[in-house]
């Protein structure tokens, strides 16, 4: 089977920091709207990766895929697994994505993005979310998500915004994914950040201070 695997924009190409536009549904069942999603597919997969916006590959579209694949998974300890609510996801698309916040009590975790290759950071996202929009039909879609799922949809809604994880993460958190794998990756996330000198306390509840 061919496969089309298409360039993935590094943080400071401007496709990634303007705002997407909306695909009318026309556009979505174009054949080339509907190569593209193929095309992402591929290259999600070829990665890998658990997300992938269009901006991402150069396209300014309203349009993202998600895929956890539950291969990904089988090297990640049972506990962090539980810890974060990570579970396969199937393979869906989310085209003219609205998000709506149902649990804003933020979660902390490490988060890294194929546009900013070879880095990693904390990141705080709501723990619960719900995402209205359409599928690669055109149909209407309608997603309550938390968890890890939760995470992955906020970060891909974030680059139809022109934004990256870079401008919502602790900074002092901000290492290569080699130096996160070789000192932090089996820690805590509270252990983590008293190493860095962050408050785990405070994030999670800056409305106590």
């Amino acid at each position: 089977m061919n496969q089309t695997i298409l360039k993935l924009r590094q943080t400071g190409e401007p496709v990634l920091r303007q705002p997407a536009r909306p695909l009318s549904e026309e556009e979505i069942h174009s054949p080339e709207i509907q190569r593209l999603i193929v095309s992402m597919r591929d290259t999600l997969r070829d990665a890998p990766g658990v997300g992938l916006a269009a901006p991402q590959v150069g396209f300014s579209l309203q349009l993202f895929i998600v895929e956890d694949r539950a291969e990904y998974q089988q090297d990640v300890p049972q506990e962090q697994l539980a810890e974060r609510g990570r579970l396969p996801l199937p393979f869906q698309v989310i085209v003219n994505p609205k998000l709506t916040i149902i649990d804003p009590m933020p979660k902390l975790f490490f988060e890294g993005c194929l546009s900013v290759a070879g880095f990693s950071a904390l990141v705080p996202r709501a723990a619960k979310v719900r995402v209205e929009g359409s599928d690669e039909k055109g149909e209407q879609l309608l997603i309550e998500a938390e968890g890890w799922h939760a995470r992955i949809l906020q970060h891909e809604i974030d680059h139809l915004q022109g934004k990256l994880y870079l401008d919502s993460m602790l900074p002092r958190s901000f290492m290569t994914t080699a130096n996160h794998a070789r000192f932090w990756r089996d820690k805590p996330v509270c252990e983590v950040c008293a190493a860095l000198g962050l408050n785990f306390s405070q994030i999670l509840n800056p409305s106590s201070y």
